[in-house]
């Protein structure tokens, strides 16, 4: 298992993890993504930012991970437990459907939890859908803080929950 910077030539199968992933939750009736996110677009840009990571397998794109200190504008307001200095924010976890259950997001959370300190950063912030259950036990599970809920009304009329994790210093 290894997690590495993505490219421009893992973009398809990245997309193709996020698709399925999207069609999966809906099945389960959790409308966290739709066709409109997460867009190719989206991940390229992750790419040529130079934050989105892959965790391969087996020579195979298992999983992504989005990390980034560029704070989203739905977070401009969110009352945060930490200042609005070096956190690192979490977008895009993502595991394929038929890896699901091996511990591949449990390691792609590891490496975040492991990178931000190395970093510098003060916090991990994230959020999840609120009808997504499994997520929220998910984070709660890794001591992650609940706070308050924002909207994304592209994706859902229900809210995100917003989590942030205080690092250690």
């Amino acid at each position: 298992m290894k997690i590495e910077k993505a490219s421009n030539i893992d973009l398809e199968k990245m997309y193709a993890i996020t698709k399925s992933c999207g069609k999966q939750m809906i099945e389960k009736g959790i409308f966290q993504w739709n066709e409109l996110y997460p867009s190719k677009e989206v991940l390229q840009k992750d790419i040529e930012l130079q934050q989105i990571w892959k965790l391969t397998d087996f020579n195979n794109i298992v999983g992504i991970i989005v990390l980034t200190e560029i704070e989203d504008e739905a977070y401009r307001n969110v009352k945060w437990l930490t200042e609005n200095n070096k956190n690192l924010y979490i977008h895009r976890l993502a595991v394929a459907p038929k890896f699901q259950g091996k511990g591949y997001a449990q390691a792609l959370m590891t490496f975040a939890e492991d990178y931000a300190p190395k970093n510098n950063y003060k916090s991990v912030r994230l959020d999840t859908f609120s009808q997504n259950k499994r997520n929220q036990y998910f984070y709660e599970q890794r001591n992650y803080t609940r706070l308050e809920s924002i909207y994304f009304p592209d994706q859902s009329a229900f809210p995100f929950y917003c989590y942030e994790l205080i690092l250690n210093a």
